[in-house]
């Protein structure tokens, strides 16, 4: 436990040299807490330690391939390239002063045009990492059960054999039910790429990929598109013909429809918001926390501030593991509904889920 406390200690303290680490000037923490939390052309771990990523875009004279270092001069102000300019994280034509070119619109107002931008950015580059890193625990994980066949499991192994077992017996066979198998590789991606993205994210330059709201849209996409896709006879006939409703509320005036119509989208909504706001939230309040220290500047308040902030990481680990439980969870919830066989009587369509299926089966 002792380390554990060393290790995240020298974290907290490199993060907080890293949230220091801003452009010369009074410190401004709502700008430092943006910088961090979103998406940027370079990854910035601390001050000094800035890995450049790869510009890539499609202009006016066709694909154009750099480093974003080009975008910054001697003195680390950004400065245009190659008919390009950076500014607010977008890249824009440049026009002859080198600033964003801009173009009226048909309401009259300036805006600014760019090419098509497919860049390496700081999330995307996070998202590689951890789907490398992910390839090869599995991957390692898949070789030792070749291995060790008809052997206790051992390494790795040991570690995550609980989880995936976890994952199968108390979130897909009791939500879903017997037709749990087909559900099991995206449940277990899902799962495991919100965890390890989340815990990237809690390191000190870690991208705050699971804090964006894009990444969260597509993973409920995904979730949406299976439960569609996923959906019997049974499913679609609650939600035109909900069983124990009068005819007028279907037919008549067609509210139940309606509403179940909404619901379909608003379950994925839920999932995004959800996921969005719990990481970015956790980001937010142990940046600020940094942030005390350098508001106040008193030696009194920084071991406050990294006493709040140590918890607070330990309470983010937790917070790591729940919220890609809850995703996977809800979304195995979601699926169930959609395949169950819902006989109608008695249990007004609703059917019998959660399933209680044998886990040794």
């Amino acid at each position: 436990m002792k380390k554990i406390f060393v290790f995240l200690l020298s974290i907290l303290t490199f993060s907080a040299q890293a949230a220091e680490s801003t452009e010369g000037g009074e410190f401004k923490p709502g700008d430092m807490i943006m910088h961090h939390i979103g998406d940027d052309y370079t990854w910035h771990f601390a001050d000094g330690l800035v890995l450049p990523l790869p510009v890539i875009v499609n202009g006016e004279n066709g694909w154009d391939v750099f480093s974003s270092s080009n975008f910054y001069n001697a003195d680390h102000q950004l400065q245009p390239y190659k008919g390009y300019v950076m500014e607010h994280g977008h890249i824009y034509y440049a026009d002859a002063n080198g600033k964003p070119r801009a173009v009226t619109t048909a309401d009259g107002e300036a805006k600014a045009v760019g090419p098509l931008d497919l860049s390496i950015t700081k999330n995307v580059a996070s998202m590689l990492v951890s789907v490398l890193l992910l390839f090869l625990v599995f991957m390692s994980i898949a070789g030792a059960y070749k291995k060790n066949r008809g052997r206790g499991p051992r390494g790795i192994q040991s570690f995550f054999e609980p989880i995936i077992i976890f994952v199968r017996d108390e979130i897909a066979k009791t939500n879903i039910g017997p037709k749990y198998e087909r559900y099991m590789p995206y449940l277990l991606t899902v799962f495991f790429f919100i965890w390890f993205n989340n815990l990237l994210g809690l390191l000190p330059g870690g991208a705050n990929l699971t804090g964006n709201i894009t990444v969260t849209l597509i993973l409920a996409v995904f979730t949406l598109l299976i439960t569609v896709f996923s959906g019997n006879k049974s499913y679609w006939g609650h939600i035109f013909n909900t069983p124990g409703v009068p005819w007028w509320l279907k037919w008549g005036i067609p509210i139940m429809p309606l509403v179940e119509v909404i619901g379909i989208f608003t379950k994925p909504f839920s999932l995004m918001v959800r996921l969005f706001a719990n990481i970015t939230a956790g980001h937010i309040i142990i940046l600020s926390l940094f942030s005390l220290i350098f508001i106040f500047k008193s030696i009194a308040i920084g071991p406050v501030s990294v006493a709040f902030a140590v918890f607070m990481n330990f309470l983010e680990l937790f917070v790591a593991l729940l919220q890609a439980y809850i995703f996977t969870l809800l979304s195995a919830m979601y699926f169930g509904g959609a395949v169950e066989e819902h006989d109608g009587h008695g249990d007004l369509g609703h059917g019998d889920a959660p399933y209680a299926v044998d886990p040794h089966h």
